[in-house]
């Protein structure tokens, strides 16, 4: 038999998942801070929770997916947060996108009243998370894993347990790294295929199934050239994992030219009021620049 699952944090992402633990046929209870959020969820069979502490008290498994480490050290930490209600036992695996170092310090205090922990955060955008087709990189004990396992394949395809507490964290901030670089790639080989008079959609069907192909490239290209900017995850978010990412590069010596580039052009958009956009929308970025858009209903120069 299942055990109760809880989940806190019904945005972009969150929303996708829950649907998919509830098509599964798991037992779930929600939350989220604006509560008409839960209202779908409720209507299709759900449990609504008055706050994570509650989410706890009713769960064996409690999931959490919010935007930032603040956010879950509230959820989680809080004075109405999970710990307060979860017992010995209970686990919680967070599936947002944090600092390993907060990672670990969160999971001391969890494991110190006997609930284990999971950090297993997640990748392929909005559309992964509705179609249960995430990437999910995992850092914990074996054993909880195993426990989590179900929930899991409800939820993504490429499920790696990658390393203890925090590896979790430190995997996915290199998959953020991937991201950007290569949706910067992506963005001046389109801008470079625009300026030269060529086809975008012949070029974009030439390139994305070789070697030079890439999920960014095969899913957001599209975006770009039909000006669409709806957000699989938005500039807002990536900077966040950015600031992460050039954070424990500093602390480890290493450098990250090129994701420091995109962190300052990603700036750049921000202060033209673009951070809810998808992080497509970095190519904006090289578009003033160069004067061009790489749009296929954009013939001249702007």
């Amino acid at each position: 038999m299942s055990e109760k699952v809880g989940f806190v944090g019904l945005g972009i992402m969150g929303r996708g998942m829950v649907d998919n633990l509830m098509k599964a046929g798991f037992d779930v209870t929600v939350w989220n801070r604006t509560a008409s959020r839960m209202t779908q969820f409720v209507d299709n069979g759900a449990t609504a929770a008055e706050s994570p502490k509650q989410v706890g008290e009713l769960c064996d498994i409690i999931i959490t997916c919010v935007s930032d480490t603040p956010d879950v050290e509230a959820v989680i930490l809080g004075d109405d947060g999970i710990i307060h209600g979860a017992e010995a036992g209970n686990l919680v695996i967070d599936m947002s996108t944090i600092n390993p170092v907060n990672t670990l310090d969160i999971a001391k205090q969890l494991n110190e009243k006997g609930i284990a922990m999971l950090d297993a955060p997640i990748s392929g955008g909005s559309e992964g998370a509705a179609n249960g087709t995430l990437s999910i990189m995992i850092g914990g004990a074996e054993a909880d894993v195993e426990r989590a396992q179900p929930y899991f394949d409800a939820m993504g395809s490429t499920i790696t347990h990658v390393g203890e507490q925090g590896a979790g964290q430190t995997v996915k901030l290199s998959n953020q790294i991937l991201c950007v670089v290569n949706m910067l790639a992506a963005s001046e080989a389109l801008l470079f295929a625009k300026a030269g008079g060529v086809d975008l959609e012949k070029m974009l069907q030439a390139v994305t199934g070789g070697a030079a192909g890439s999920w960014m490239l095969a899913n957001r290209g599209p975006q770009v050239i039909n000006d669409d900017w709806r957000p699989g995850f938005t500039i807002d978010l990536q900077q966040k994992d950015l600031r992460l990412v050039i954070g424990a590069a500093d602390k480890m010596g290493i450098p990250v030219v090129a994701t420091s580039l995109v962190f300052n052009m990603y700036r750049t958009l921000q202060a033209q009021g673009l951070g809810s956009e998808g992080n497509h929308g970095l190519i904006k970025a090289l578009e003033a620049m160069a004067g061009i858009q790489a749009r296929l209903e954009n013939e001249e120069e702007s």
